[in-house]
């Protein structure tokens, strides 16, 4: 499975059928967190990392699965409880009991998520398991450890809802949650204003949110090519292309288990935070995006366009959509300057997390499109 050398001017075709080949052995079954198939995958980038100079080592860790598998459900049914309850309290005519209803239980639901997102996905004790991240470094150690981390995941999951739609799912229940709050302070403040009718309507908006949201269940249907098969491939390719210039890599586990390998990884990262580029979903159309969350990295995502201009590449940053998480935002969580490269539109999120992700939907293109970036970036640091 050894790769042979690759340089950076090499044939755009050259390199789509090169990645492409790589989904294909990676999405040829499901990979579900700390499976046998996970373990084969895990190995197989392995190969393919000493052959381009890299010393390899796995990282074992602990987390807690609770929180990737019933989180989003448990959180989504918590809120409609909390919003039906302040809907009855508006309709009876008690504004303040609602507005104190949605008050608390915003300010409760979301501590406990960022508490469950940041933490508990590490030490909660229920359904703990075990994982293992791939860490490879290719550079003179005499320099130290190097600037720029190149990861993607390579666990993959089904669910039955898409992810579109579960996004959208719950920025219509935070609509709601907000046009609670303004419809109890209305009627709060009138006295005698009777919004029957709009506690009516939120209730049905909440319920419309909440049912995706709630449905979000964890299964092992889906193949992975796209999520994240792509973002594997993509860096690979990208380090075996510019394979003179020193960097690291790591794979995590268990990402789509609350961003699990990538939470434990950089709560044992010995040194200064650092700086990362993320790779997840690379798909052949749409459009390719350069994505952050918290405080914009102005200097990383300085770097990523100029290298795409250099490249011929067209690429657009912007934070990432509401409800979708990436390895990306463990590493913003804790400080790291960091940005995760992405490629695709409405299809693509449709594919993400069903059983039709897979690479019979793949030609390359987008993968070597992106791996030219991220190797022109490296060169251009080297």
């Amino acid at each position: 499975m050894s790769a042979p050398p690759v340089s950076s001017a090499e044939r755009p075709a050259a390199s789509a059928a090169r990645a492409l080949d790589i989904v294909r052995v990676l999405a040829r079954e499901p990979r579900p967190a700390g499976s046998e198939s996970e373990a084969r995958a895990r190995a197989y980038c392995a190969e393919r990392l000493r052959a381009a100079g890299f010393v390899v080592r796995e990282e074992g860790f602990d987390y807690s699965a609770f929180p990737g598998r019933w989180g989003t459900p448990v959180g989504g049914l918590v809120a409609l409880v909390v919003l039906v309850a302040a809907v009855a309290a508006g309709r009876a005519d008690k504004p303040g009991v609602a507005v104190l209803c949605l008050a608390l239980g915003g300010a409760i639901v979301g501590l406990a998520a960022r508490w469950l997102a940041r933490t508990g996905v590490l030490v909660f004790p229920g359904l703990r398991r075990s994982g293992v991240n791939l860490v490879a470094t290719r550079g003179n150690p005499a320099r130290g450890e190097p600037t720029l981390w190149l990861m993607a995941h390579l666990d993959s999951k089904s669910q039955p809802v898409p992810i579109l739609l579960r996004a959208a799912g719950i920025t219509l229940v935070g609509a709601a949650w907000i046009a609670g709050v303004i419809i109890g302070v209305a009627q709060l403040a009138s006295g005698q204003l009777n919004l029957g009718e709009g506690w009516f309507l939120l209730a049905v908006i909440a319920s419309v949110g909440a049912v995706p949201v709630i449905a979000t269940t964890v299964g092992t249907r889906s193949p992975g090519a796209l999520d994240n098969a792509t973002g594997v491939a993509t860096v690979l390719t990208a380090v075996e292309e510019a394979r003179d210039t020193p960097c690291s890599v790591c794979l995590t586990s268990a990402e789509e288990l609350g961003l699990a390998g990538a939470r434990a990884w950089v709560q044992v990262w010995p040194h200064e935070p650092a700086v990362a580029i993320n790779c997840d979903g690379v798909d052949d159309h749409g459009a390719t995006t350069c994505m952050y969350t918290g405080r914009r990295p102005d200097t990383l995502v300085a770097s990523v366009l100029a290298a795409s201009a250099r490249t011929g590449s067209r690429v657009r940053a912007h934070r990432l959509l509401p409800g979708v998480l990436t390895d990306g935002v463990a590493l913003a969580d804790a400080r790291w300057s960091v940005v995760t490269l992405s490629k695709g539109g409405a299809r693509t999120l449709a594919r993400i997390h069903t059983p039709r992700d897979n690479a019979d939907h793949l030609t390359g293109t987008g993968m070597a499109e992106v791996a030219r970036v991220i190797a022109n970036l490296l060169e251009t640091r080297a």
